[in-house]
């Protein structure tokens, strides 16, 4: 699914190229049909505050949301198992199925690193990407909340992820 790709390049480290293809992006969210009002009007909120804000401002700021407070980490497995030792072979599970679907992962980044996590979900079909989702829904609501108590725009993002995740389960 589409926006699952789209989610994945908004919740990675604003880089020069994303910044750049802002307009295109805008673009595609307005144009998009799989994308409904309400997470329309989130992502083009979303990509206004990334328009308004300069580029090293953002960097500065998703920095310091993700990289210097644990609560936000965008590593999902963080958030269920800290530093316990049961975290590795939950990493190991989850690089394993990329394996089986044939993704090999060519970033320095742990499998569960929810921007990588959404771009496995977008080349999945559209119930098995919702169903994977559905997995993480408790992790994704925890995240949303602490990104939301913070006041951070990047809440907004995990709203979407965690409303497709919940739907999933509803239809399931």
């Amino acid at each position: 699914m589409q926006i699952y790709k789209l989610l994945s390049a908004l919740l990675d480290y604003p880089n020069q190229d994303l910044v750049e293809h802002l307009p295109e992006l805008q673009e595609f969210v307005e144009q998009n049909q799989e994308i409904d009002q309400a997470e329309r009007e989130a992502l083009l909120g979303f990509l206004a505050h990334l328009q308004r804000v300069p580029a090293t401002e953002l960097q500065a700021d998703y920095v310091k949301t993700f990289d210097m407070t644990a609560e936000h980490s965008l590593h999902l497995t963080h958030h269920l198992f800290g530093d316990d030792k049961n975290r590795g072979p939950a990493l190991i599970d989850l690089g394993e199925l990329y394996k089986d679907y044939g993704v090999e992962v060519v970033t320095n980044e742990l499998p569960d690193y929810l921007p990588l996590v959404l771009e496995f979900a977008a080349y999945m079909d559209d119930n098995e990407s919702t169903v994977f989702l559905s997995d993480a829904k408790k992790v994704l609501g925890v995240l949303k909340e602490n990104l939301q108590k913070a006041e951070s725009p990047y809440a907004a993002l995990l709203s979407i992820v965690e409303n497709r995740a919940t739907l999933t389960k509803l239809a399931a």
